[in-house]
C-alpha cells in the first residue's frame, strides 16, 4: 500500500484494550499514525485535538451508543470516515450509524486483513466525495465570474438554486434529490461560457440567428460537465431546463413527463427568478403577480403541479416577509 507522506491518521475508539492493541498494531504495520480512545468523550477529545481520516468506532461504548456518537464525530469533520465495529448480533444497531453517516461495519472478531480493505475503501469514498465538492466549487466560481459581468444577472443561479430546492421540497422531493436540484440550479447556466459576449451582453431583442446561439447553451453546459459522472442527473436537469411541458422547447424536444423533474422545476424558477428582476428591456414585477403570469403557460411551457408548488412557495416567503416586516 502507497500512503501519502503523511501518514494517514486513525482513532481506534473501543473500550477493550484487548481489542484496541492488535488493531493499533497491524494498522501501523500497515503505516497508519494511529490514536486510542476508551470511551466516547476521549475520542471527541482526540478528535478535537487532532482530526482523523478514519474513525473506527465501536456501537458500544461505556458512557453510550455509538449509533449517538456517529453525528458528533461527523459534525466535527464531516470528511471523516467512521467505520462501525460490532458483535454479529449488532447488524441492526450498525445499519443505524451508517444511516446516521457511517461508512461501513465489520464484524468482531475482527479479521485484520479485511479491516484493511474495508478502511482502504472508506478513504477512497471519502476523497472521492471530497474531489466531487471541489469539481462543483470550481464550477460555481465560473458561473459567478460569468455572471459577475452582468449586473442584471449577478446573483441569479444563486437565487434560481435556492428556490429551486425549496420548489422541489413542496414537491416531496428527498433529501438527496433537493440537493441534486440545487446544485443543477448554480450550474444550470455555466453554458452560457460558450456564448459570444456580443450576444450576451446585447441590450436588445435578438435576432433569429442569435437566438439559436444562445440556444446553444445548454448542450455546452452538459458537455462541460459530462467528464464528472456522478454528475449525471445534474447534466440531465442542466441540459433540459428549457425543455418545454408541450414539447416544443431545447434541445430534445421532450414533453410532459419525460422531461427530467430537476430540470422542470428549474426552467419554471428560472422564468420566475426573470419576472422578477429588474432587466433591461423590463422593470421587476413583483412576485405574486410573477406567478400569475406563469400560469398562462401552465401546460405549454410548465408543468402544472412545479407551477402549483411554486406559487406555494411564494406566497409562504411572502407571508413571512410580510410578518418581518410587521
Amino acid at each position: 500500500m502507497t500512503l501519502a507522506d503523511t501518514p494517514t491518521s486513525i482513532l481506534v475508539v473501543d473500550d477493550e484494550e484487548s481489542i484496541r492493541r492488535p488493531i493499533r498494531r497491524y494498522l501501523e504495520q500497515q503505516g497508519y499514525d494511529v490514536s486510542t480512545a476508551g470511551t466516547g468523550e476521549e475520542a471527541l477529545r482526540s478528535l478535537a485535538r487532532e482530526p482523523a481520516a478514519c474513525v473506527l468506532l465501536d456501537v458500544y461504548l461505556p458512557d453510550g451508543s455509538g449509533v449517538e456518537l456517529v453525528p458528533r464525530i461527523l459534525a466535527m469533520e464531516p470528511q471523516t470516515a467512521v467505520l462501525m465495529l460490532t458483535a454479529v448480533n449488532d447488524a441492526t444497531t450498525a445499519t443505524l450509524c451508517m444511516q446516521r453517516g457511517a461508512t461501513d461495519y465489520l464484524t468482531k472478531p475482527v479479521d485484520l486483513a479485511v479491516l484493511g480493505r474495508a478502511i482502504q475503501r472508506a478513504l477512497s469514498a471519502r476523497d472521492s466525495r471530497r474531489a466531487e465538492r471541489i469539481s462543483i466549487a470550481t464550477l460555481e466560481a465560473l458561473v459567478n465570474a460569468l455572471e459577475a459581468k452582468d449586473p442584471f444577472l449577478r446573483g441569479h443561479s444563486a437565487r434560481v438554486a435556492d428556490l429551486s430546492a425549496m420548489v422541489a421540497s413542496e414537491l416531496g422531493a428527498d433529501d438527496e434529490e433537493i440537493e441534486r436540484i440545487r446544485t443543477a440550479g448554480r450550474l444550470h447556466d455555466i453554458g452560457k461560457i460558450g456564448i459570444r459576449e456580443d450576444i450576451l451582453n446585447k441590450q436588445g431583442p435578438l435576432t433569429d440567428e442569435e437566438y439559436e446561439h444562445v440556444k446553444r447553451h445548454v448542450v455546452v453546459g452538459s458537455q462541460i460537465l459530462s467528464p464528472l459522472a456522478h454528475l449525471s442527473h445534474i447534466i440531465e436537469y442542466v441540459r433540459g431546463h428549457h425543455e418545454r411541458w408541450d414539447g416544443l422547447g431545447y434541445p430534445d424536444q421532450l414533453a410532459g413527463a419525460a422531461i427530467p423533474f430537476g430540470a422542470r422545476v428549474i426552467g419554471a424558477v428560472e422564468i420566475y427568478d426573470a419576472l422578477t428582476t429588474s432587466r433591461p428591456y423590463q422593470e421587476k414585477m413583483d412576485a405574486h403577480f410573477a406567478v400569475e403570469r406563469l400560469r398562462d403557460l401552465i401546460g405549454t411551457v410548465l408543468d402544472p403541479e412545479v407551477h402549483h408548488a411554486l406559487e406555494s412557495v411564494v406566497s409562504r416567503r411572502q407571508m413571512l416577509t410580510f410578518v418581518d416586516e410587521g
